[in-house]
């Protein structure tokens, strides 16, 4: 599941999850301080963003993530 350790202030990478190709565009691109906890991720992919920064809108209704095996 999402563990989410340092609720929601982008200091872990706990709440770390795939975000589904389609919805990319939506979410957004990840600020400096996300990219910085991310790269430190072994499972980073392309998608991979930290739930606990992706601002929740009407838009993101019916958002598809994916949550690794793994949570760091």
């Amino acid at each position: 599941g999402i563990d989410a350790d340092c609720y929601g202030q982008c200091r872990c990478a706990t709440c770390h999850v795939y975000v589904d190709e389609t919805w990319l565009p939506k979410v957004g691109e990840p600020g400096a301080t996300e990219l910085s906890m991310l790269n430190l991720n072994p499972d980073r992919r392309p998608s991979s963003r930290l739930a606990c920064q992706i601002a929740i809108t009407e838009e993101l209704d019916g958002l598809v993530v994916e949550i690794p095996e793994f949570q760091y």
